[in-house]
């Protein structure tokens, strides 16, 4: 048998981690006393997809310990709720335990099909009144005892729209769930001007726009490239420009075709993935060179080495690399080209 008493045994104190902001279920029209008196009572807001929490304050105003069980009861799916935070269930005389109710409903809430059917009846529910924190005292014994407190659980979606308006128009419940709409209408064409910088990028643009890409840089779109290189020459195409006929520029260009390194912390030319090198030896020195060794000049002139060093076998075409360093250097210079192939 359950005792009820005047004097309550335990205080429960409901605190919401999230409260509405507008007042639920208020039009343009001044807000009649039943919406007062459901306002009056603990408010919890719920957006679609984002967990929301209700802080439960329990103390024992007895001078015994007490052996608690938490329920929650109310008109909505009990899968949205879960109970999480208690230490234990014994609350000692004048000490305080505190629980919180986690909720979250679907992200497709206010997409659900079967409440927006035509023939379906019921409407989509937006606020749930009747939901309860029942707590049982030392349930199963003759001193068992049932403590309720009341809160309310408002459904909104959420509108980033809202914080344009003056605060006004934000109390209103009606306002936000309006401006919803134009939200839901719009929020797609600004989103896609919040990405515009990726529809300009070479290396993040949709492929049918890489044409239009490569024609503002002055860059020829050819099939002998693959479309990872086709992105990194157009998007460095410029660069390339501006450092044509050097070894600098010579060098970009094969690193964007053969994706070998650049190698630019190492001091010695040699070393390097892409080398270029130019063949001088020592030049006429007088006291030091011997009839039959000395070279007028140092060695051929405006004739450059190239050397590439990749790391699998027949993965650099040379007929592409010649093509490259013929378009790259200046008319008047000449070269040799090495592919070392790994063995």
């Amino acid at each position: 048998m359950v005792q009820i008493r005047s004097t309550p045994t335990i205080s429960l104190q409901l605190t919401p981690m999230r409260i509405p902001e507008a007042v639920p279920s208020a039009g343009f029209s001044f807000a009649n006393q039943e919406n007062i008196d459901e306002i009056s009572s603990t408010g919890l807001l719920l957006h679609p997809g984002e967990p929301s929490e209700l802080v439960v304050q329990i103390k024992n105003l007895t001078q015994r310990n007490l052996q608690l069980e938490l329920m929650v009861e109310g008109d909505f799916p009990s899968e949205w709720c879960w109970i999480g935070g208690t230490e234990g269930r014994e609350i000692r005389p004048g000490g305080q335990m505190d629980a919180v109710l986690y909720f979250q409903i679907p992200n497709t809430y206010f997409e659900n099909q079967e409440a927006i059917a035509p023939e379906k009846q019921e409407q989509l529910r937006l606020n749930f009144t009747n939901c309860q924190v029942v707590a049982c005292i030392d349930r199963g014994s003759d001193r068992e005892q049932i403590q309720e407190a009341d809160f309310n659980l408002y459904i909104r979606p959420w509108s980033a729209y809202m914080d344009f308006l003056p605060v006004l128009y934000r109390e209103v419940d009606f306002i936000g769930r309006f401006m919803k709409i134009f939200e839901q209408a719009y929020q797609p064409v600004i989103d896609s001007y919040a990405v515009m910088w990726a529809n300009l990028d070479p290396l993040t643009a949709p492929r049918a726009l890489l044409p239009f890409l490569a024609h503002w840089v002055g860059w020829p779109v050819e099939s002998i490239w693959n479309l990872p290189q086709q992105r990194r020459l157009i998007r460095r195409a410029v660069e390339i420009y501006r450092w044509r006929g050097t070894r600098k520029g010579l060098r970009l260009y094969l690193h964007l075709y053969t994706g070998l390194p650049l190698d630019e912390n190492l001091p010695n030319e040699t070393d390097k993935h892409i080398s270029i090198t130019e063949p001088f030896g020592e030049n006429f020195v007088i006291g030091d060179a011997q009839i039959g060794e000395a070279v007028l000049g140092g060695g051929q002139a405006f004739h450059f080495v190239v050397r590439l060093r990749p790391d699998r076998i027949n993965s650099i075409s040379e007929q592409l690399v010649r093509r490259i360093i013929d378009q790259e250097k200046p008319a008047f210079c000449t070269y040799e080209l090495f592919i070392d192939n790994p063995l």
